[in-house]
C-alpha cells in the first residue's frame, strides 16, 4: 500500500509562525539599534562630520576656481609666451650658420621676451614650461653643455610617441658625450622600451648595443641586436643588422 506523509499539525503551524515572527522581530530591533547607535555618533560629532564636509566641498571648490581663473590663463601666456624662443630654435635647426647664436637666443631671450630658461622656471606647472625644459634641453645638448642638457631634460615628460623617447635618447647622447656609457646605456634602453614604434624603438635599441660593445657586454650586444632583427625587420637599422649580429657572436667567444 501506498504511504502518504502526513500534513503538519495546527499547533506546528502555529508555532511556526510565532518563530518567524520572533526572529523578523529581532531582525527589525537588530537594525533599529545600528540605526539608533549610527543617529547618535552623527548627533554627537556632528560638528566635525560638517567640518570636514565643508572642507572637502571647498577644496573641489578651490580646484576648479584655480583650473578655471588661474591655470587656464596661465596655460595661454605660457604658450604665447614659448613661441619666441621657440622660432629661434626652429631657426637654428634649419640654418647652417650662427648656429650657437640663434640657439643661445632661444635658451636667454631677447628684447624684453622670455627664452626657455625663464619659460620652464615662470611657468614650471604649465604644459608650455615642461615643453621649454625639453628645448633648453636639446638647445643645451647641441651647445655640449651636456650637465644643463641632462638636468632639463630630466625634467620634461612627455606621453608623446615620439617626444618622450627622443628626450630620454637624448640624456643617453650626453651621457655619452661625457663617457658615462653605463649611463648611456641606461638612458638608450629607457628610450627604446618608454613607447613601441618602428622608429624610436629601434633606433635606441641600436644606440644601446653599440653602447654595449663598447662596454664589452657582448651578450647584452647581442640581446638587442637579435630583439632588431626579430621586432623591427622593416627598420632602417636592421638593414645589415647581421653584420651587427655576427660581430657581437664573434666578440663573445673570444
Amino acid at each position: 500500500m501506498a504511504t502518504y506523509k502526513k500534513k503538519g499539525s495546527k499547533a506546528n503551524k502555529a508555532q511556526n509562525s510565532v518563530e518567524n515572527h520572533s526572529t523578523t522581530a529581532e531582525v527589525f530591533n537588530t537594525l533599529d539599534e545600528t540605526a539608533s547607535r549610527s543617529e547618535q555618533f552623527i548627533i554627537k560629532h556632528q560638528k566635525i562630520i560638517f567640518i570636514i564636509l565643508g572642507l572637502v566641498v571647498a577644496s573641489i571648490l578651490g580646484y576648479l576656481a584655480y583650473q578655471k581663473f588661474v591655470k587656464g590663463p596661465q596655460e595661454k601666456v605660457a604658450a604665447d609666451e614659448l613661441a619666441f624662443p621657440k622660432a629661434y630654435f626652429e631657426d637654428a635647426l634649419t640654418n647652417s650658420v650662427a648656429v650657437d647664436s640663434l640657439l643661445t637666443l632661444g635658451l636667454n631671450g631677447a628684447d624684453g621676451k622670455y627664452g626657455f630658461v625663464d619659460i620652464s622656471s615662470e611657468y614650471s606647472g604649465t604644459k608650455a614650461g615642461n615643453l621649454a625644459n625639453y628645448y633648453a634641453g636639446i638647445s643645451y645638448l647641441k651647445l655640449k653643455n651636456y650637465k644643463e642638457a641632462i638636468n632639463y631634460l630630466e625634467d620634461f615628460s612627455s606621453e608623446d610617441e615620439l617626444l618622450g623617447p627622443t628626450a630620454k635618447g637624448a640624456i643617453g647622447d650626453a651621457f655619452a658625450d661625457i663617457n658615462q656609457p653605463e649611463d648611456a646605456l641606461d638612458y638608450y634602453l629607457k628610450a627604446a622600451n618608454l613607447r613601441d614604434n618602428n622608429f624610436s624603438t629601434p633606433l635606441y635599441l641600436f644606440k644601446a648595443a653599440n653602447t654595449a660593445m663598447d662596454i664589452e657586454k657582448f651578450d647584452k650586444a647581442l640581446e638587442l641586436f637579435n630583439r632588431i632583427k626579430k621586432e623591427y625587420p622593416n627598420s632602417q637599422e636592421a638593414k645589415n643588422i647581421d653584420i651587427y649580429i655576427n660581430k657581437a657572436k664573434f666578440a663573445s667567444k673570444n
